[in-house]
């Protein structure tokens, strides 16, 4: 199953940043991919300069002791940071906003977001070394195709990893 998390609706902005990341985690036995992340509630606040260093730091530590949650529950943490260019994100703006297919992928604060590219990689790069008990993996995101095989690489090796095996029949004359 794929979750993607877009602007915190108004129900999710009651609970905790994290409920609404907990309530979709997966069930054993089941993979759940997120698309985008409780990162972006840490990166959009400070970009925005909406969160205290006190606030950041708690959301760091809630972070790491929900990641070591799942972890601790059998749940394995695969986490990416798929990283555009510069340049590869310019173009992709442009396109967004000059191709009409691409217009449902336009956001009107992405020029904004664009505009402040060195600002991000310097929050990512605190969100990387303040949660880093799990593992991430850094994946070069300019070409579509090499993004895909090298996550494909770490998710196979995961899969290979746990030794998955068929269950068995149940027997039912039981």
């Amino acid at each position: 199953m794929v979750e993607s998390f877009k602007v915190p609706t108004s129900e999710e902005l009651a609970h905790d940043f994290l409920w609404r990341v907990h309530k979709h985690s997966p069930a054993k036995g089941m993979i759940q991919v997120f698309n985008r992340s409780h990162y972006e509630d840490i990166l959009i606040p400070v970009l925005n300069k909406t969160i205290s260093k006190k606030d950041l730091t708690r959301r760091y530590e809630h972070i790491n002791d929900f990641e070591e949650l799942l972890a601790g529950n059998d749940t394995t943490v695969l986490k990416f940071y798929l990283h555009v260019s510069s340049d590869s994100q310019k173009e992709r703006l442009k396109e967004r906003m000059t191709n009409p297919e691409k217009h449902r992928k336009h956001n009107a604060d992405d020029r904004n977001k664009a505009d402040r590219y060195d600002d991000m990689l310097e929050i990512y790069d605190d969100i990387f070394t303040q949660c880093d008990r799990v593992p991430r993996h850094i994946i070069p995101a300019d070409q579509n195709q090499y993004k895909v095989n090298q996550v494909c690489k770490v998710v196979l090796k995961a899969l290979e990893d746990m030794d998955l095996k068929w269950p068995k029949l149940l027997d039912e004359g039981k």
